[in-house]
């Protein structure tokens, strides 16, 4: 059963943060699933992402085609059952694809009251849920854990 990652961007974007969190999903061999919103929206993420870190690209690609499977990250607006969700701009995720995975990240923008308030939203309905959660923030450049909630199970769970 996986956990919830909530990370509250104060300090950078979410294209300057994820090639640090896929390399770390790809790191422990977790394909992974960035789930978005908007079409367009995806399109820019996969164009930040084909310009990569300064060591180069992170190999993806939109959902559509016909390698999506093959695809170490795929960009998409629908639930793909991978081993890693990052779901960013207030993507929903369910307790039972929290559940499923290894880890779902969710990334938002902590300056954006609406983002802050749908990300609260998120957290009281997965943790509520049963779900394990850690809620990150930045700090001076590095993240630190602000909260954490155990899975609390469900009542079938010996």
């Amino acid at each position: 059963m996986g956990a919830a990652f909530f990370y509250m961007l104060t300090e950078n974007t979410v294209e300057q943060t994820l090639p640090s969190l896929i390399a770390r999903a790809q790191g422990q061999g977790w394909q992974i699933e960035l789930r978005g919103i908007d079409a367009g929206r995806m399109e820019r993420l996969d164009a930040a992402l084909w310009l990569g870190a300064d060591d180069g690209f992170l190999a993806h690609g939109l959902a559509g085609g016909a390698d999506d499977g093959l695809q170490p990250v795929l960009l998409t607006m629908a639930p793909t059952g991978r081993d890693c969700i990052m779901a960013v701009d207030g993507a929903e995720v369910t307790q039972a694809q929290v559940q499923a995975a290894k880890r779902v990240c969710i990334l938002f923008d902590g300056n954006d009251q609406t983002a802050l308030a749908h990300a609260r939203g998120q957290w009281k309905s997965l943790t509520e849920a049963g779900c394990a959660a850690q809620y990150w923030a930045q700090d001076n450049s590095r993240w630190v854990m602000k909260s954490e909630r155990q899975s609390q199970g469900s009542p079938g769970d010996a």
